[in-house]
């Protein structure tokens, strides 16, 4: 159980020194004022957790002093003690954020009991803020990135963008990390204690992706028996990842638009229009441009989609990055299964270099992981990676290879019919009869190809 230090500030002395027995019998430390004057300068030198104010005091009134606490420290619980007439200037000072107050005379039990229930206001604000800041120790830019060329212009991009709320389309291989960037730039940002909420739209069927994205009204389809919110509904105030972005479907989009344009939208089934506060950063591995031109992916949702594009190369271009991403995925999997690993061998690390890694980051972090829990030194070596890679025949054909080994393959299985080889082709009969001559193609019988 931590300590929590109470400014008791009361120019009642008995007041006080009761209130002080009774804190110091449940386990708090407790300074005492009997001024306004004096009590601000004591919580100006100390650190409190709760502050229990008298609206009467002299030198300086309760409301006063409140005031002054709060510019000091907005956080900070402050429950306001006021005789029974004065619960107008009680009132007041819950608008000038004071968090509860009590009347006198008072139980001492009533005192006690609003006293926990701040406390347990301020440790959950306490573990809240230590909860954010290890969240954003663990998808701080840095640590998803490394210190190539190109990545520190993604770093760059990304952090500018962050204390923004402009859209931003992630775009990259799968496994590069786009959605490690996504939470990274969005708990760099002023949103960082609201909610981050990932769809994937590529693995959502198009029925199933409406409701998910914007919920549903009880009995708006086939098993929708309660009312459900959509997951933009659960992002407002924060930020929604839209993963595989590229795969969803036209309708889709034309819903997408809607919302980015609007900022409303209405649940299945519902006609009330809802408005969120949401800040949207989207993901793809296709090449959005092409599919705009394709006329599969919608130009003006392009368009707004992509106001900041951030590319993630894949690990192939940015190998120099391999000793600091090791680094990195090596203590991450050290903490979690309890093993310590001083570091990868010249030799491994000459290995993982040469790989061409076409799984990216994601392949990268598995070899890893594998390697630590097989490994039997505190170095990884050679033996301890398993990276697989499909064998590459002696000597590439040509295309010319090729294109004759095809055309005998044709040939073959129309029985040397010229006219329909040809066909199946789609190549000009006279083409294939002096490609067949010239290649010595015969039937089976051993006469020259010809028309049947």
């Amino acid at each position: 159980m931590p300590v929590f230090r109470v400014l008791v500030a009361d120019d009642e002395r008995l007041m006080a020194e009761m209130l002080e027995e009774m804190l110091r019998a449940d386990g708090m430390l407790v300074e005492k004022a009997y001024t306004g004057k004096e009590a601000l300068e004591k919580f100006r030198s100390l650190d409190f957790d709760l502050v229990l104010l008298d609206l009467r005091m002299p030198e300086m009134n309760g409301l006063d002093v409140l005031q002054e606490i709060k510019k000091e420290d907005p956080a900070v619980p402050v429950i306001v003690i006021t005789a029974y007439g004065s619960v107008d200037n009680a009132v007041e000072a819950l608008k000038f954020g004071a968090y509860d107050f009590i009347t006198k005379p008072f139980k001492l039990e009533e005192l006690r009991n609003a006293v926990a229930r701040a406390l347990e206001v301020e440790q959950l604000r306490r573990e809240k803020e230590y909860l954010l800041s290890e969240i954003q120790e663990e998808f701080h830019f840095e640590g998803v990135i490394g210190e190539s060329p190109k990545m520190k212009e993604v770093m760059r991009v990304a952090q500018l963008v962050a204390k923004t709320d402009a859209t931003v389309l992630i775009c990259g291989e799968s496994g590069t990390g786009k959605e490690l960037l996504a939470r990274s730039i969005h708990y760099q940002s002023n949103r960082r204690d609201k909610p981050f909420v990932v769809v994937n739209c590529g693995a959502i069927t198009e029925t199933l992706l409406e409701s998910e994205l914007f919920g549903h009204e009880k009995g708006a389809f086939t098993g929708a028996y309660t009312r459900k919110p959509g997951k933009f509904e659960l992002a407002d105030g924060g930020t929604i990842f839209l993963d595989e972005i590229g795969e969803m479907s036209p309708a889709m989009q034309v819903k997408l638009l809607r919302v980015l344009q609007e900022k409303t939208f209405e649940r299945v089934g519902g006609t009330t229009p809802i408005t969120v506060d949401v800040r949207i950063i989207a993901a793809t591995n296709r090449d959005l441009k092409k599919a705009v031109r394709e006329g599969t992916f919608r130009e003006d949702l392009y368009y707004r989609l992509n106001v900041i594009p951030i590319y993630l190369p894949p690990l192939r271009e940015r190998k120099e990055d391999l000793p600091l991403l090791c680094d990195f995925l090596i203590a991450r999997h050290c903490r979690k299964l309890h093993k310590k690993i001083r570091g990868i061998s010249p030799q491994a690390m000459r290995i993982l270099r040469k790989y061409h890694w076409p799984g990216n980051i994601r392949e990268l972090d598995n070899v890893l992981e594998r390697a630590i829990i097989l490994t039997q030194d505190d170095v990884i070596g050679v033996d301890d990676l398993q990276i697989f890679e499909a064998p590459k025949p002696e000597r590439w054909k040509t295309l010319k290879e090729v294109e004759e080994e095809y055309i005998a393959q044709v040939l073959e299985a129309f029985a040397f019919d010229l006219e329909k080889a040809a066909a199946v082709l789609d190549m000009p009969l006279e083409e294939l009869k002096a490609k067949a001559a010239r290649l010595s193609l015969t039937s089976p019988e051993g006469s020259p190809t010809g028309t049947r």
